[in-house]
């Protein structure tokens, strides 16, 4: 078990340095200090490794978003805040801020990322119903999509008069609220 948390921080340290296109087994396994029979062992492929190594990083962030988005108190309001939290915690954190580059192995640009976003974004609204048992569910029906791609939206395309958290609080209050059935 040593040796797998050893190859999931190496391969996160190579995604952080160099983005998803510097990660493969070899490489993986010299910044873990194993050999690339260890890593097979382990990960059937390039592709489990990254997945599993972004999973653990991702369900950390997860909780660190509900930490500060469930200090929200209207539906609106979590929702403007998970997307101002969600920015932060990508800015901050090197593996995820890697995200922003673009690149042919970059997971968010690929055929699917929309498949993987949109049950995410659920995980966040089931997670504001559960604690708000008198809000009606429905109201949440089906915005995923809408939610997931104006959260990538300021996350990818950055200006000056949404970079400040205060910025992107106006424009997604004046912009993304009013076409919410909230």
């Amino acid at each position: 078990m040593r040796s797998k948390q050893k190859i999931l921080d190496a391969t996160l340290g190579l995604i952080a340095q160099g983005g998803f296109e510097d990660v493969t087994i070899a490489a993986a396994a010299r910044a873990a200090g194993v050999t690339r029979q260890t890593v097979y062992s382990i990960f059937t492929t390039r592709e489990d490794m990254i997945s599993e190594a972004m999973v653990g990083l991702v369900v950390d962030v997860i909780g660190g978003i509900r930490a500060e988005a469930d200090r929200a108190e209207t539906p609106s309001e979590f929702i403007v805040e998970t997307i101002v939290v969600a920015r932060n915690h990508i800015r901050r954190e090197p593996v995820l801020n890697s995200l922003l580059r673009s690149g042919n192995a970059n997971p968010l640009f690929d055929a699917d990322m929309m498949d993987r976003a949109e049950p995410v974004v659920r995980q966040f609204l089931d997670g504001y119903i559960e604690r708000n048992p008198r809000f009606d569910a429905t109201r949440f029906d089906g915005i995923e999509s809408v939610l997931a791609r104006n959260g990538l939206s300021v996350i990818l395309f950055d200006d000056a008069r949404i970079r400040e958290d205060d910025g992107l609080r106006v424009y997604l209050r004046r912009w993304l609220v009013p076409l919410l059935p909230l």
